[in-house]
């Protein structure tokens, strides 16, 4: 694992200790990496919420399709 040193002023600093001992986290660093983490799955929500949007409707989202998805997926299940 790769070490980096990071500067907070001492309001910011105040916040992550708190959070950590508020939290259950153990270190400061693992508070960190939870939020990178949590802003990795953000982007990613993201750039697959604009693929949809700018991609072709497929057809309409009604009670067919509902029923339809049920089946693959129970399909999925069994085998």
């Amino acid at each position: 694992m790769s070490t980096m040193n990071i500067s907070l002023p001492d309001a910011l600093k105040t916040f992550v200790d708190e959070q950590v001992s508020q939290r259950g986290y153990g270190t400061s660093s693992e508070y960190v990496r939870e939020l990178i983490r949590k802003d990795q799955d953000c982007q990613q929500l993201r750039a697959l919420l604009l693929a949809g949007a700018s991609s072709l409707p497929a057809g309409p989202a009604d009670a067919g399709y509902f029923t339809g998805l049920r089946d693959r997926i129970r399909a999925r299940a069994r085998g």
